[in-house]
Protein backbone atom coordinates (compact mmCIF):
# COMPACT_ATOMS: atom_id res chain seq x y z
CA UNK A 1 0.00 0.00 0.00
CA UNK A 2 1.59 3.61 -1.04
CA UNK A 3 -0.13 6.44 1.05
CA UNK A 4 0.40 10.23 -0.40
CA UNK A 5 0.42 13.15 1.98
CA UNK A 6 0.44 16.39 0.87
CA UNK A 7 0.78 19.76 3.35
CA UNK A 8 1.43 23.36 3.17
CA UNK A 9 -1.96 25.11 1.80
CA UNK A 10 -3.46 27.95 3.00
CA UNK A 11 -4.47 31.74 2.35
CA UNK A 12 -1.88 34.12 0.52
CA UNK A 13 -2.08 37.45 -0.93
CA UNK A 14 -1.85 37.79 -4.81
CA UNK A 15 2.23 38.08 -5.12
CA UNK A 16 3.01 35.93 -2.18
CA UNK A 17 4.33 32.40 -1.92
CA UNK A 18 3.68 29.38 -0.87
CA UNK A 19 5.75 25.99 -0.53
CA UNK A 20 3.41 22.66 -0.51
CA UNK A 21 4.81 19.21 0.55
CA UNK A 22 4.34 15.70 -0.79
CA UNK A 23 5.12 12.90 1.08
CA UNK A 24 4.87 8.95 -0.24
CA UNK A 25 5.35 5.87 1.88
CA UNK A 26 5.09 2.50 1.69
CA UNK A 27 6.83 -0.27 0.02
CA UNK A 28 8.73 1.66 -2.55
CA UNK A 29 11.39 0.73 -4.47
CA UNK A 30 11.44 3.67 -7.23
CA UNK A 31 9.11 6.72 -7.44
CA UNK A 32 8.70 6.39 -11.40
CA UNK A 33 7.11 9.51 -11.31
CA UNK A 34 5.73 12.55 -8.67
CA UNK A 35 3.67 15.27 -9.62
CA UNK A 36 1.21 18.10 -8.65
CA UNK A 37 -2.10 18.85 -9.95
CA UNK A 38 -4.73 21.34 -9.31
CA UNK A 39 -8.68 21.64 -9.49
CA UNK A 40 -10.42 24.84 -9.23
CA UNK A 41 -14.30 25.31 -8.52
CA UNK A 42 -15.98 24.06 -11.41
CA UNK A 43 -13.29 22.79 -13.50
CA UNK A 44 -11.22 19.97 -14.21
CA UNK A 45 -8.28 18.98 -12.47
CA UNK A 46 -5.09 19.72 -14.30
CA UNK A 47 -1.73 19.30 -14.38
CA UNK A 48 0.60 21.59 -12.74
CA UNK A 49 4.39 19.93 -12.62
CA UNK A 50 5.57 16.56 -12.65
CA UNK A 51 8.97 14.75 -12.58
CA UNK A 52 9.73 11.81 -13.92
CA UNK A 53 13.02 9.57 -13.76
CA UNK A 54 12.65 9.27 -16.96
CA UNK A 55 11.91 12.19 -18.27
CA UNK A 56 12.66 16.08 -18.12
CA UNK A 57 10.18 17.51 -15.04
CA UNK A 58 7.20 18.97 -16.99
CA UNK A 59 5.08 21.98 -16.41
CA UNK A 60 2.25 23.46 -17.22
CA UNK A 61 2.75 27.12 -18.80
CA UNK A 62 0.46 28.92 -16.73
CA UNK A 63 3.26 28.09 -14.11
CA UNK A 64 6.16 28.27 -15.51
CA UNK A 65 8.69 30.88 -14.31
CA UNK A 66 6.67 30.71 -11.16
CA UNK A 67 6.30 27.54 -9.84
CA UNK A 68 9.53 24.95 -9.37
CA UNK A 69 9.16 21.39 -7.80
CA UNK A 70 12.37 20.08 -5.88
CA UNK A 71 12.31 16.39 -4.60
CA UNK A 72 14.15 14.94 -1.69
CA UNK A 73 15.00 11.35 -2.78
CA UNK A 74 15.81 9.94 0.59
CA UNK A 75 12.19 11.17 1.90
CA UNK A 76 10.48 10.49 -0.84
CA UNK A 77 9.27 14.13 -0.29
CA UNK A 78 8.40 16.18 -3.26
CA UNK A 79 8.18 20.10 -2.91
CA UNK A 80 6.08 23.02 -4.86
CA UNK A 81 7.47 25.70 -4.66
CA UNK A 82 4.85 29.03 -6.03
CA UNK A 83 5.65 32.25 -6.13
CA UNK A 84 4.29 35.27 -7.84
CA UNK A 85 0.67 33.44 -6.81
CA UNK A 86 -2.42 35.04 -8.47
CA UNK A 87 -6.45 34.46 -7.75
CA UNK A 88 -6.37 32.01 -10.48
CA UNK A 89 -3.91 29.97 -9.20
CA UNK A 90 -6.20 29.54 -5.82
CA UNK A 91 -7.54 25.59 -6.24
CA UNK A 92 -7.19 22.38 -4.49
CA UNK A 93 -3.74 21.31 -5.19
CA UNK A 94 -3.39 17.46 -5.49
CA UNK A 95 -0.15 14.89 -5.38
CA UNK A 96 0.17 11.91 -7.47
CA UNK A 97 3.28 9.24 -7.51
CA UNK A 98 3.33 6.08 -9.66
CA UNK A 99 6.17 3.58 -8.17
CA UNK A 100 8.21 0.66 -8.63
CA UNK A 101 6.90 0.21 -12.41
CA UNK A 102 3.10 -0.11 -12.11
CA UNK A 103 0.82 2.19 -13.71
CA UNK A 104 -1.46 2.72 -10.96
CA UNK A 105 -1.97 6.38 -9.79
CA UNK A 106 -1.49 7.10 -6.22
CA UNK A 107 -3.27 10.20 -4.97
CA UNK A 108 -3.64 12.01 -1.30
CA UNK A 109 -6.52 14.21 -0.27
CA UNK A 110 -5.09 17.54 -1.74
CA UNK A 111 -4.42 20.80 0.06
CA UNK A 112 -6.56 24.03 -0.56
CA UNK A 113 -4.23 26.97 -2.08
CA UNK A 114 -6.32 30.19 -2.01
CA UNK A 115 -4.94 33.12 -3.24
CA UNK A 116 -6.91 36.53 -3.14
CA UNK A 117 -6.51 39.49 -5.06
Amino acid sequence: QVEVVESGGGLVQAGGSLRLSCSVSGIIYNIDTMGWYRQAPGKQREMVAVYSRFTDTNYADSVKGRFTISRNGVQNTLYLQMSSLKPEDTAVYYCSTRVNGRMTDYWGQGTQVTVSS
